[in-house]
């Protein structure tokens, strides 16, 4: 009996959300509530409540997680350092011969802020912001335009690094430890966030490729949406080549340095966090944009990201304590093992449960509720973590793009012209939706484009 009251505590939190308190307040305060309220009628034993502190003093003395704060600061700093402007400016010159050349620059300087920055919002506001009304001048279609740039912008949830893939990493890593102890195997293998960059190294950069040749396709059955830059207007650029060196490089090799230094396994993910942030202070002054203000506004916006993130995973430590009090991981073990189908029937249900769970949370929130609950039930069906990490992370990544409340489609909204109906950016989105679930399902398919590299470079 108590462990439907799992079910309601569950909605209960979404509730609350959706009337649209502070997510952290609203995990811990629903957790406690039925907490305190199972005491008072003995439905829920209070020594699940005596694990809380452990679990916070736990989270802080993660040394994974101080990879968060660090790149935050990377991108935050990158971003007001107006490099992403510089990108887009030389590579829109660069494939401006070519019909659709203009969006297939959008989606390579997407793919270049993803994994320089991997903070989805300030690339979708940013990329909005600049290239949105080139592509509109230059007669681009604007359900082309505004679906592109969301696309493109959600690229940082799966281009390594990717602060997305750090709290999965964590979190898939405490997931296969508890399903190995729930088998009975004691183990000392885990998941790390070197892993998952990996993991998702193929698949990112397959997924740009996708959107590159539907650009493509584009130029070819409707070259009017996707017209190329005149001639005139790439003629007034004076030596194409040294301009695109000198933008192309310094942004490059420090994503070179950030990524190599993990893979290669010369610095874990912390390390080669704060050799991103420093190297994004150090390419700022190259452009003498770092000063005491740019410093102060960076700090402030990291300061802010990293507090919501840390809070909301204390909130979700206590909902999942008080969750699993209540039998509720029991229920759902029980549900997923039923499916008709076997692990891949479980699969394709909780794949549809947070993506239509995307609609109304963040990430951060589905990753830290949803995925410790189902992660541990699917790792002991025989799924390998890694895919499973990577097709979450996909999954959510969709779940961004998807009308009527993807996340994605507000932060342009946001800054587009007032001439951009809501109904273009919904439509404009449409192809690229397919192409993400296409995208799901290859590697449905072939398990190997994700899981191959890891297990290539560490064996």
């Amino acid at each position: 009996m108590t462990e439907y009251l799992s079910l309601l505590l569950f909605a209960a939190a979404v509730v609350i959300l959706l009337l649209g308190y502070s997510v952290a307040f609203s995990l811990a305060g629903a957790g406690l509530i039925f907490a305190g309220m199972g005491i008072a009628f003995d439905w829920f034993d209070p020594v699940f409540l005596e694990a809380a502190p452990n679990r916070i003093f736990g989270i802080m003395g993660n040394d994974t997680l101080i990879a968060v704060p660090l790149f935050v600061f990377m991108g935050v700093m990158l971003e007001r350092s107006k490099i992403a402007e510089e990108l887009l400016d030389t590579m829109a010159l660069l494939f401006g011969p070519l019909r659709g050349g203009l969006g297939i620059s959008v989606c390579l300087v997407g793919m270049l802020l993803a994994a320089s920055t991997g903070i989805v919002g300030a690339t979708v506001v940013t990329m909005g912001l600049l290239s949105l009304p080139t592509m509109l001048k230059r007669g681009y279609d604007p359900r082309v335009a505004t679906g592109v740039i969301c696309a493109s912008g959600t690229l940082g949830q799966i281009i390594p690094p990717s602060i997305v893939l750090v709290l999965l990493g964590d979190v898939i890593s405490s997931a296969y430890q508890q399903a190995q102890l729930d088998m009975g195997i004691y183990s000392p293998e885990t998941v790390t966030v070197g892993d998952l960059f990996l993991g998702a190294l193929i698949p990112g950069l397959l997924l740009v490729a996708l959107y590159v040749l539907y650009l493509v396709f584009k130029a070819i059955v409707s070259p009017k949406s996707v017209p190329a830059i005149p001639a005139n207007e790439r003629a007034k650029v004076d030596d194409l080549g040294s301009r695109v060196i000198k933008v192309l490089i310094p942004p490059l090799l420090l994503v070179v340095l950030v990524l190599g230094s993990i893979l290669g396994g010369l610095a874990t993910p912390t390390e080669a966090a704060s050799v991103g942030a420093i190297g994004a202070m150090v390419l700022a002054a190259m452009r003498k944009s770092l000063n005491l203000t740019t410093l102060r506004e960076v700090m402030r916006s990291t300061t802010q990201v990293s507090s919501m993130v840390f809070m909301i995973l204390v909130g979700a430590s206590i909902f999942s304590l008080v969750f699993r009090g209540y039998g509720g991981d029991d229920l759902v073990r029980e549900f997923l093992e039923g499916m008709p189908g076997g692990k891949v029937g479980a699969m394709i249900v909780v794949m549809l449960v947070m993506f239509l769970l995307g609609f109304f949370l963040d990430f951060i929130e589905i990753t830290f509720v949803v995925v410790p609950i189902v992660a541990p039930i699917l790792l002991m069906m025989d799924i390998d973590p890694i895919w499973l990490g990577i097709m979450f992370a996909i999954n959510l990544q969709t779940s961004f793009l998807t009308p009527p409340f993807g996340f994605a489609l507000f932060y342009l909204r946001g800054v587009a012209p007032a001439t951009i109906s809501t109904g273009q950016i919904y439509r404009g989105v449409v192809p690229f939706i397919l192409i993400q679930m296409a995208m799901l399902g290859i590697l449905a398919v072939w398990p190997a484009l994700a899981t191959w590299l890891p297990h290539f470079v560490y064996g």
